[in-house]
């Protein structure tokens, strides 16, 4: 009697947020030849007229590539973008100044469930992360 009932509607859940990214380069084969050395890969590379781009490699999931351009600036400040370093991300960590970028943080234990993170610089000036569960 004279009450009134709601519906809501349910929330829809995005369990992946993000679906793609770049890191801006300025010198762009030192950068691709950073990210191809410190995880011993080779990207595909791909050039317009305004913008080059380098790929990750990926067979499903997340997909991200080097990208030179208007408006692709390298910063170290910003976002906080968290690369998979595989199994224990201090293999991918030593490559990192032998190929031209400095640690900023060392490995470092997030808590027993989460892993373990580290913080570099990159070859063109970019702040990144590296994750690994061990």
């Amino acid at each position: 009697m004279g009450g009134t009932t709601s519906k809501r509607k349910k929330k829809e859940t995005n369990k992946g947020i993000i679906s793609w990214f770049e890191i801006p380069a300025i010198n762009f084969q030192q950068s691709v030849d950073f990210y191809n050395e410190i995880f011993g890969i080779e990207m595909e590379k791909n050039f317009d007229d305004n913008y080059a781009m380098a790929f990750f490699p990926v067979d499903n999931g997340i997909g991200g590539a080097i990208v030179k351009g208007p408006g692709s600036t390298p910063s170290d400040t910003g976002p906080l973008l968290y690369l998979n370093a595989g199994k224990d991300l201090n293999t991918i960590l030593e490559r990192v100044e032998p190929a031209g970028g400095r640690i900023v943080m060392t490995k470092t234990l997030i808590n027993k469930e989460s892993g373990h993170f580290a913080i570099f610089i990159d070859s063109e000036g970019n702040k990144l992360a590296l994750h690994s569960n061990k």
